[in-house]
């Protein structure tokens, strides 16, 4: 089985693409390949460019809606073999057509985007040109959009290789030529890396290989298909989390020895966006019973994850809470983070009944969250966030801690 190529202006090189990785999006794929020409011929009007959608085989007409879109740069279409579906797939398809295209530049933005405007192809683009080789985001979002980031991928990223980058698994970003080809030279890749995990991976690749990164303010909010965090997001969840984890092991010499966090180089300015994203519905009471009801299917598991003070300081959560009052401090968190990350290490772990029992504890700390910034808005969030990431910081002594205590353990067992 072969990939399907769709190539109608026979393009056979170009200095910067951008690539729209899409599964079903014949609803909304235009929009952004849109807005991408007009980005291209505004900022790039002097390069050779092409639009490459890179596609899971769809089977909703996102090929024809991608094709017949009326655009001034090339197109070209890329899709996985029928039944290869993940999003990982399809971006190591935009890898391997960097390279083959011998391209400066890749933009990457989300096929199901409403708010992207022709300037963030510039700020996504731009700094590849210079120094740069790997360029995340920083937009506006809603304070409960991207919980996954908020709640763990940002604040374990910093506090592990101590670079400050806000949106790690934001869906657009910029890569340059060179680092298609470190992509595409790693050894670490597996089916949750072919899926969901892509984006944690290619952000820790950059930050862990040296790469310049940076990020760039894109001027607008991110306005796409937001997910209320109490739905079933399991699938995302494990395979994100589980290539965290795997990213830990793979580079626990690096991180180890970084003792505290620097800012990033940040491209542009901040604009002062007034436009606000859209709301994002919370189920509040469906994250508390989420958690209560872990407490009772995965209590033994939990007990072998967890310190005893853990193990307490969580039941007494549950005692002594209801729905509106569900509160607990950051430092318990980033210790239940740190301990699954530990037991995820060891060899004779289920590590897929590891990562499904963390999601009720996901849950929690979404409910924890919102019950403590229901009142405050974009900014005054943003603030309680970063006194979060600080206390992961301080914390990761207790990873450290944890991390050698089990590989004591596991040394013991096998001389035994």
């Amino acid at each position: 089985m072969h990939d399907t190529v769709i190539n109608p202006d026979n393009v056979s090189s170009a200095d910067i693409i951008v690539g729209i990785p899409s599964y079903n999006e014949a609803d909304s794929i235009a929009y952004p390949v849109d807005v991408s020409d007009k980005g291209l011929r505004e900022f790039f009007g002097n390069l050779d460019a092409v639009i490459i959608n890179v596609d899971n085989n769809s089977d909703d007409g996102t090929k024809d809606v991608f094709l017949n879109t009326p655009t001034s740069t090339p197109k070209v279409y890329i899709s996985t073999p029928e039944g290869v579906k993940g999003k990982g797939n399809n971006i190591r398809n935009l890898f391997r057509a960097a390279v083959e295209l011998n391209a400066r530049a890749v933009v990457m933005v989300d096929a199901d985007l409403k708010s992207i405007t022709p300037s963030w192809i510039r700020y996504l683009g731009e700094p590849l040109m210079g120094r740069f080789d790997y360029v995340t985001p920083i937009y506006v979002r809603h304070k409960y959009d991207g919980t996954i980031t908020n709640n763990i991928t940002y604040p374990m990223l910093r506090s592990l290789f101590g670079l400050r980058v806000r949106q790690p698994i934001g869906g657009d970003f910029g890569f340059s030529g060179t680092m298609a080809r470190a992509f595409l030279s790693e050894k670490l890749w597996n089916d949750k890396i072919a899926n969901f995990g892509i984006d944690i991976w290619m952000t820790t690749i950059a930050i862990a290989r040296g790469f310049n990164v940076c990020q760039a303010f894109l001027g607008s909010p991110k306005i796409h298909r937001a997910k209320d965090p109490a739905e079933d997001l399991s699938t995302m969840f494990t395979q994100v989390v589980a290539t965290l984890f795997d990213l830990m092991m793979e580079f626990e010499y690096l991180w180890r020895g970084l003792d505290e966090s620097r800012p990033s180089s940040i491209f542009g300015f901040g604009l002062g966006v007034d436009e606000k994203p859209p709301e994002v519905h919370v189920s509040t009471d469906k994250l508390y019973e989420s958690f209560v009801n872990g407490c009772h299917e995965y209590r033994d598991l939990w007990e072998e994850v967890l310190p005893m003070p853990e193990m307490v300081q969580c039941q007494k959560i549950v005692d002594d809470s209801d729905v509106d009052t569900f509160y607990y401090h950051s430092d318990l968190w980033a210790r239940v983070l740190f301990n699954f990350a530990v037991a995820y290490k060891r060899e004779e772990v289920d590590r897929t009944r590891l990562l499904e029992s963390l999601i009720p504890f996901y849950h929690s700390r979404v409910l924890s969250f919102v019950n403590k910034t229901l009142n405050h808005g974009i900014r005054e969030t943003e603030e309680y966030l970063e006194n979060i990431i600080r206390v992961f910081e301080a914390e990761k002594h207790y990873l450290i801690k944890r991390w050698d205590e089990s590989r004591n353990t596991q040394d013991s067992l096998l001389f035994e």
